[in-house]
């Protein structure tokens, strides 16, 4: 249940304008510290994972591995993505709520 509800609150969020996605917009996200939250695919590379875990421990932003890269672009309308950043504080808050109760894994 919880997954569809994160599924259709990245979307809204998307259509709100609040997402950014793709890795270099997710990383210019976070460093001007614009990123309230940030989501890697569970099938994103090591590199990836480490990357992002790294920057986000380093500028306090939540980081959560979630499902795979097919989910994640389409919950955006996009083919596939690795890793994206909600930059709305209120989106951010209901999604980690959710992921906490879907016991995804936080860095």
């Amino acid at each position: 249940m919880s997954q569809k509800k994160i599924i259709g609150l990245l979307s809204l969020a998307t259509k709100a304008g609040k997402v950014a996605s793709g890795e270099f917009c997710t990383e210019r996200e976070v460093k001007a510290g614009r990123a309230a939250l940030v989501i890697v695919a569970g099938d994103a590379s090591d590199n990836t994972k480490k990357k992002f875990r790294n920057m986000c421990g380093f500028y306090k932003v939540p980081i959560y591995f979630y499902e795979d890269k097919d989910t994640l672009g389409h919950a955006m309308g996009k083919k596939f993505r690795a890793s994206l950043a909600v930059l709305d504080e209120g989106f951010a808050k209901s999604i980690r709520k959710h992921m906490e109760t879907e016991s995804n894994t936080i860095a």
